[in-house]
């Protein structure tokens, strides 16, 4: 008898036990904390795990998450770099853009619509699950792709090209905060590298596509509009894969179990910064404007994307300059896109493995975008070799772009703040890509010495400001270990900014 009244003692304290576990569990505050409390709060099982453990975990979210990153952004790639090989096929001369700066301002209005579409799909993306907004901006953008092969006029095109950009303004920002959001800061800037550079591997694969797109002849359509047709379609059936497969956090992914989320979530608590709170906090996004390190991001991102105009929107047209069929010359592009691919690899992966070099890295990468507009200015036309290995290395500054996104997630804290600052740099991102094309004039052709002048200045500035940012953040870090030493128990507390975090430490 007193054993049956001792268990039934046992079960109304299990009951009770339980029962405060729930209202634990369900009276989390996350309107003022990250939501990744819930998942630490309600979790029961063995805290600790092993680096086994933890290894096959991380390699378990690349097979989930990195190639669906690398696809979309490939995509995003060729959709929007279309321009420059639709411009050998009768596109300038179909849409009457060839007169004046009608086809640089069409290369440039699409950043345009970037600058004003970024903003509101990150707010959309943490407000809503990220996966979905992916998905749905991915389907509009690649209709939106199709219509192009429906213009009849400049005036429509560059219409189209402004709603392409503020329909694609979003992915890269989600992008940044997904890889934020998975991965501890060492293992960002590698990830971040993985799926930026597909922007040069899709290089050296959409040629090849727009090459046998370009032989179709007298049919109802010029193959210029084949070729945004064919982009398109392909995008919209993507939009699906990434609705049904893209795991968007630890928080809410798929095919994990619930050790798994734990210890994905638990991790990231070296990083001293949340994983995911849909609370848009203002206070932020104030911070996010009065912080030193993100406008020198920011001007960074600007001038290194001056370099882009002559790289999306010229390279085929430079290099029909030099002599070249049209056929031929969207050939000749191949080999850029394979090098600077390797380049945009390869950076990251030195910023993953070896500590503290990640400004320099950008600042390295600068010099070859320095040297071959050095090379395009000054080089005689008839020095084919030389032109050519300039246009093949001008875009090396993607190397040290992949690395930069990567620094400026790793270097802020606090959801809102990365949302904001990873639009941010987007925006002078969008800047310098607006700008760039503008400088390519066509009284300037073949050569277009005036804007490669200005790409040589633009880099060479660009480099500077990195090792500035460098020595910013040297200072800041001195100024911290003066008063407290690096820990991680402030990660999910009230979602803490890396300003508001004294134990936060800036990665250069």
């Amino acid at each position: 008898m007193a054993d049956i009244e001792k268990q039934d003692v046992q079960k109304v304290e299990h009951r009770k036990a339980s029962l405060e576990e729930l209202k634990q569990a369900t009276t989390i505050d996350t309107v003022h904390q990250d939501e990744a409390l819930k998942v630490l709060a309600q979790y029961a099982g063995d805290m600790n795990w092993t680096p086994e453990e933890e290894k096959k975990l991380t390699r378990k979210i690349d097979r989930k998450l990195i190639a669906l990153l690398c696809v979309t952004y490939g995509l995003q790639y060729y959709d929007k770099a279309m321009l420059s090989q639709a411009a050998l096929f009768g596109l300038r001369q179909d849409l009457e853009l060839s007169v004046g700066n009608r086809y640089s301002f069409s290369a440039s209005i699409f950043y345009l619509g970037f600058i004003v579409g970024s903003y509101p799909a990150i707010l959309m993306a943490q407000r809503f699950p990220i996966e979905r907004v992916a998905s749905a901006i991915v389907a509009v953008w690649g209709i939106c792709l199709m219509c192009s092969a429906a213009c009849t006029n400049w005036q429509g095109f560059y219409a189209q090209r402004f709603f392409l950009g503020f329909l694609e303004s979003g992915i890269s920002p989600m992008f940044m905060l997904v890889v934020g959001g998975w991965y501890k800061k060492q293992e960002q800037a590698l990830r971040m590298g993985a799926w930026y550079c597909c922007t040069g591997y899709v290089s050296a694969v959409s040629p090849l596509i727009n090459y046998g797109l370009g032989h179709i002849s007298g049919g109802a359509l010029n193959s210029w509009q084949y070729m945004y047709l064919v982009a398109g379609a392909i995008t919209i059936l993507w939009a699906f894969v990434i609705y049904f497969f893209m795991p968007p956090d630890p928080i809410r992914a798929k095919g994990f179990t619930d050790r798994e989320r734990y210890i994905a979530v638990a991790r990231m608590r070296a990083n001293n910064s949340g994983v995911r709170n849909t609370h848009f906090k203002i206070e932020q996004l104030w911070e996010s404007l009065l912080d030193i390190k993100f406008w020198l991001i920011f001007a960074t991102a600007f001038l290194i994307m001056i370099a882009n105009g002559p790289v999306s929107s010229f390279i085929p047209i430079i290099i029909s300059g030099f002599g070249y069929n049209r056929l031929n010359s969207l050939l000749l592009t191949l080999p850029a896109g394979a090098i600077i691919g390797t380049i945009e690899l390869a950076a990251p992966y030195l910023a993953y493995r070896v500590p503290r070099i990640r400004t320099w890295i950008i600042a390295f990468c600068q010099l070859g975008t320095i040297l071959a507009s050095l090379l395009l200015w000054l080089l005689p036309r008839g020095a084919k070799g030389g032109l050519l290995f300039a246009c093949y290395i001008l875009a090396s500054f993607g190397g040290g772009y992949a690395v930069l996104m990567g620094l400026q997630i790793a270097n802020t804290a606090g959801y809102t703040k990365r949302s904001v600052t990873s639009s941010g740099i987007f925006v002078g991102y969008c800047l310098g890509n607006f700008v760039g094309p503008l400088l390519f004039k066509p009284k300037d052709a073949p050569g277009y010495a005036p804007g490669f002048v200005a790409v040589l200045i633009t880099s060479i500035v660009a480099a500077a400001l990195a090792i500035v940012y460098r020595y910013v953040c040297i200072f800041e870090n001195k100024r911290r270990d003066k008063t407290s030493a690096e820990g991680f128990e402030n990660a999910f507390e009230d979602d803490l900014t890396d300003k508001k975090n004294p134990q936060f430490r800036y990665t250069i």
